[in-house]
């Protein structure tokens, strides 16, 4: 028998339907003096609920550990998801996916991420399409990873680019959710049904497997007018 996968999430929870996928959960929330931990909470967002579903469809054997750092307006800190990726790790996880993005670097989430990779853990952060890089897919040995509209929902584009390494597919079940964020879960979900199949790969040969599987090889080019 196969070890169980377990797939961190750090975002806005999970939906009722897949509780029965997720075998540990907590969430992170700010006081005026620091952090709180409790027990999850509803989804208020479905942003979390659509990136496990992502995930999920792509290996529905993966079982979920989920921690919640949004509140109902979408906002979250370096303090939040440097807290749930400690958690995580103590989860025994082997891939985090990071659909989030903070655009100033900190050292708590930088020694955090640093520390997971340490432990042989893959991180999946999104990075945005264009414009500025975000954090922590900033951060080295940290998968970075968008959407790429031309990718079919069983492909994925190594893009090797100042935007991102990776990108995949950008469309999902949930109504609203696109993006960057559902490109990274889609590939979080791709590297979730290799590793069920092969648990004994280490990080740098999940790495050659989406190079060398990749059904697009470098960024988009859009014609001009």
């Amino acid at each position: 028998m196969k070890p169980e996968l377990r797939i961190g999430v750090v975002d806005s929870g999970h939906s009722a339907a897949q509780r029965v996928q997720v075998v540990a959960g907590r969430r992170f929330s700010l006081l005026e003096d620091g952090l709180a931990e409790s027990d999850l909470r509803d989804d208020p967002l479905g942003h979390g609920s659509a990136v496990i579903e992502a995930i999920g469809r792509r290996a529905p054997a993966a079982v979920f550990c989920v921690a919640q750092v949004f509140d109902q307006r979408g906002v979250t800190s370096a303090l939040q998801i440097a807290s749930a990726i400690d958690w995580l790790v103590a989860q025994d996880v082997r891939l985090i996916n990071l659909s989030l993005g903070l655009r100033q670097d900190r050292s708590l989430l930088r020694e955090a991420c640093a520390a997971a990779v340490a432990r042989g853990i893959l991180l999946c952060a999104s990075s945005p399409a264009q414009g500025e890089g975000v954090f922590p897919a900033n951060y080295p040995q940290v998968l970075r990873v968008t959407g790429d509209a031309r990718c079919a929902e069983s492909e994925w584009s190594w893009l090797d680019s100042a935007q991102a390494d990776f990108a995949a597919c950008v469309h999902g079940t949930y109504p609203g959710q696109s993006g960057a964020s559902l490109g990274c879960a889609a590939l979080s979900g791709h590297i979730a049904s290799f590793l069920v199949a092969h648990p004994e790969a280490n990080n740098p040969q999940v790495i050659e497997w989406l190079r060398e599987n990749a059904r697009y090889r470098g960024p988009e080019r859009r014609s001009g007018p």
